[in-house]
């Protein structure tokens, strides 16, 4: 994934961030809390995944597929934006 290089920085950040909230996960059923107290941080580290899937979706169409704001074809970069839209629709 070399081209993610120039958000690396960015990716590795949030990647740390859900393993303190997977680390939270942990130490919530170590300590026996309680189940809707657990299920919201299950859904918080959902949300985190979900968030840096679509970023790197994303980047993917981007790099590999079409990038919109360098495509001649203005039907092709609209059809590629409205593609990224409803990935992070999806992925929320």
């Amino acid at each position: 994934m070399s081209h993610t290089s120039r958000v690396k920085a960015k990716l590795l950040a949030r990647g740390r961030r859900i393993r303190g909230q997977v680390e939270a996960v942990e130490r919530a059923l170590e300590a026996e809390i309680g189940c809707a107290d657990v299920l919201m941080l299950v859904a918080s580290v959902r949300g985190a995944v979900n968030g840096l899937t679509a970023e790197l979706t994303e980047e993917h169409i981007r790099h590999h597929v079409v990038a919109p704001d360098d495509e001649p074809d203005a039907d092709r970069a609209c059809g590629t934006r409205e593609l990224i839209d409803v990935v992070r629709t999806c992925l929320k």
